[in-house]
C-alpha cells in the first residue's frame, strides 16, 4: 500500500498522475483540463498531481508504471486518443495501449485508469472531450481515480 501523504494539517491528501499523449493534442489537451478541473472540483490541488506528456498512445503504459512505481502516487490516469485509419496500426496502438496499461495496474496494485479514446473519425474523439463538459471523458477518468482511490484503500 502506498505511503499516505499528510498535509499541514494533518488531513490526508493523496496524489494522483496523469499521463497524456500529445498525438492528437486538440482532443487530449481537452482530456487533460477536464481531468484537472475535477480534481480541482473535489479538492486535489495542482500540486497534488503530476502531469507527464508522452508521444503518443503507445508510450502510456511505460510512463504509467514510472509514475505507479512512485510511493507517494495513490492512482494513475492515462488520456490519449487513437483514430482509425485505413491500417492495422490503429488496432494494434490502440490494444496494446489498453493491455500496457492494464499491465501496470495489476503489477503495481494501484489504479491505473484507461481514458484512451478509440474511435473511427476524430468527431466521435471531440464529442468525448468537449470543453466545459462534465461528461468529458477527461473529467470521468478523474472520479474514476478518486473513487478506486478509496475503494483500494479500504481493502
Amino acid at each position: 500500500m502506498a505511503k499516505k501523504t499528510i498535509s499541514a494539517r494533518g488531513a490526508f491528501r493523496p496524489k494522483f498522475g496523469v499521463v497524456v499523449a500529445a498525438y492528437h493534442k486538440a482532443i487530449t489537451g481537452s482530456l487533460l483540463k477536464a481531468c484537472l478541473d475535477e480534481f480541482s472540483r473535489h479538492g486535489v490541488g495542482a500540486s497534488d498531481v503530476q502531469v507527464v506528456e508522452v508521444p503518443g498512445a503507445f508510450e502510456l503504459p511505460l510512463a504509467a508504471l514510472k509514475l505507479a512505481r512512485k510511493k507517494n502516487i495513490q492512482a494513475v490516469i492515462c488520456l490519449g486518443a487513437v483514430i482509425k485509419g485505413q491500417t492495422l496500426h490503429y488496432e494494434l496502438v490502440a490494444f496494446e495501449a489498453a493491455r500496457g496499461i492494464m499491465d501496470v495496474s495489476l503489477r503495481t496494485e494501484k489504479p491505473v485508469i484507461f481514458e484512451v479514446l478509440a474511435a473511427d473519425t476524430i468527431r466521435l474523439c471531440e464529442a468525448r472531450a468537449l470543453e466545459g463538459d462534465r461528461d468529458n471523458k477527461g473529467a470521468s477518468a478523474a472520479r474514476a481515480a478518486l473513487h478506486m482511490s478509496g475503494v483500494l484503500s479500504g481493502l
